[in-house]
């Protein structure tokens, strides 16, 4: 009896992880298309490129606040707000780190203010964005504890 709970546990941890990964792999995606769409749209056009930015960014807040919405509703806030943390981190470092060699740069590029405020905002956005998601979720009473 004890393995099957210990089977159980560890197949919702798999499937735990698999969410996490899933949402980080969506929110690294969307930073590799806006940054071949920057690079290869916008060229040197700063308000292109700027575009392309909120653009994307708009994008990762709808993806995140999706992500809460659906897992609000199925499991509880301290488990939700854990799991939205883990991709967004993921994806901002992505984002951050990886991201300016697709579009043909390096992350210092343009200087360490411009790295740490591109994290302050990725940061924000992902906050933002979740945290209203859950709010109007508990709002509604469609969140984990009110059902």
């Amino acid at each position: 009896m004890v393995a099957v709970q210990v089977m159980k546990e560890d197949l919702g941890m798999r499937d735990r992880w698999r969410e996490i990964g899933l949402l980080a792999a969506v929110l690294c995606g969307i930073a590799v298309v806006a940054r071949l769409v920057a690079r290869f749209y916008a060229g040197d056009d700063v308000g292109r490129q700027d575009t392309v930015a909120w653009v994307a960014y708009g994008a990762v807040a709808l993806t995140l606040a999706v992500a809460a919405v659906v897992w609000g509703r199925r499991h509880p806030m301290g488990r939700v707000a854990a799991d939205l943390s883990g991709g967004a981190l993921v994806g901002c470092l992505f984002s951050v780190l990886v991201g300016p060699f697709i579009s043909g740069g390096t992350p210092f590029a343009n200087g360490p203010g411009f790295f740490f405020s591109t994290i302050w905002l990725y940061g924000g956005v992902a906050i933002g964005s979740s945290l209203l998601a859950l709010l109007v979720l508990t709002a509604l009473g469609q969140d984990h504890r009110s059902r």
